[in-house]
């Protein structure tokens, strides 16, 4: 198990963003939590296998059609133990 922390940049608010995250997070059976930032961002903390983490962090790469996605930053951190993946506001 693996724990990231991801911050995504760009036009990512408004767009159906975090809605579109909890079902991608569904289909890789990620555990966690999304939400938006002040600034315009939306942050994740994803928990899962890593091979399955990977493959969310490559989906937010692209997220939702209507994102544009400028930059994807990834942090390592330690496991939180999620049972869920949720909106957080």
């Amino acid at each position: 198990m693996v724990h990231k922390n991801i911050l995504i940049q760009g036009f990512v608010q408004g767009v159906g963003f975090r809605y579109s995250a909890v079902k991608a997070a569904h289909q890789f059976d990620i555990k966690g939590f999304v939400k938006n930032m002040q600034d315009g961002s939306v942050y994740i903390e994803a928990e899962g296998s890593e091979s399955k983490v990977e493959e969310f962090i490559m989906w937010c790469h692209s997220g939702p059609p209507m994102a544009h996605i400028r930059s994807v930053s990834i942090l390592d951190g330690p496991l939180m133990q999620f049972r869920h993946f949720k909106i957080a506001y």
